[in-house]
């Protein structure tokens, strides 16, 4: 602190120079920088995002595109699993003995039916592409009733080709009750014929170059009558109740 004499003799003190200020100027200005990287670094990572997205959003429409070029080129079309035959290796029915309620005819109460068929697959692939097929079930039921079960292993198949498969169901004393033990020791011992439903689901997969399409459900239903006298087939028709994706 310093005095200065005035124009009247009298002493002036002058304040000492404020060195704190000048010193905190410099902490104010590094403040700012790290606000501005701060932001600047934000707006970087946001621009990232955004690139990322548009990149992932025009891939996507790459591929949807690639894919519809390939079906408006194939024309993929329905392909084609028919029943062919139906060979009846063995049928063998046993009832149980019978009683009589009321007077009424005698009738047993239980049956048991034993089964052994082979079945052949036609499928058909009318398309420029080829098709890959899934694992397929069948089922065999007698009024509603399921019976047994039989499987087709998965198997693919190239473009404009025909390939037949071939499965075995096979029923080991499988019990029926009352009514349908009545109606089938009727439909045996009077009719000569017994008549079986085989339903059965299809998958198939079209596929182009690597590139495979979603899958394709088939329905099959079959309606096929077994004479058990002669043990073989007299009948079968079959019919398919439509695609479902």
């Amino acid at each position: 602190m310093t005095s200065r004499a005035n124009v009247n003799g009298e002493h002036a003190i002058r304040p000492p120079p404020n060195h704190h200020h000048h010193r905190h100027q410099p902490h104010t200005h590094s403040h700012y920088q790290s606000g501005g990287s701060y932001s600047s670094s934000s707006a970087s990572f946001k621009g990232c995002c955004c690139c990322l997205f548009l990149l992932f959003s025009f891939l996507a429409l790459l591929v949807l595109a690639v894919v519809l070029i390939v079906v408006l080129a194939v024309k993929p079309k329905k392909p084609q699993f028919d029943l062919e035959q139906v060979g009846v290796q063995y049928m063998g029915i046993t009832a149980s003995p019978s009683t009589t309620v009321d007077g009424n005819p005698p009738s047993p109460t239980s049956a048991s039916l034993s089964l052994n068929i082979k079945m052949l697959f036609t499928a058909v692939n009318p398309n420029k592409v080829g098709i890959k097929y899934g694992e397929s079930r069948f089922t065999v039921m007698y009024r509603g009733i399921p019976l047994g079960k039989g499987v087709v292993p998965g198997f693919y198949q190239p473009a404009h080709s025909v390939r037949q498969v071939e499965t075995t169901i096979a029923v080991d004393r499988a019990n029926l009750l009352q009514a349908d033990a009545a109606d089938l020791i009727k439909d045996a011992s009077l009719n000569d014929r017994v008549e079986l439903r085989i339903l059965g689901e299809v998958g198939a997969k079209i596929r182009v170059l690597d590139f495979t399409s979603p899958g394709v459900q088939v329905s099959v239903d079959c309606a096929i009558v077994i004479s058990p006298r002669k043990q073989s087939l007299t009948y079968k028709q079959c019919g398919f109740d439509g695609l479902s994706v």
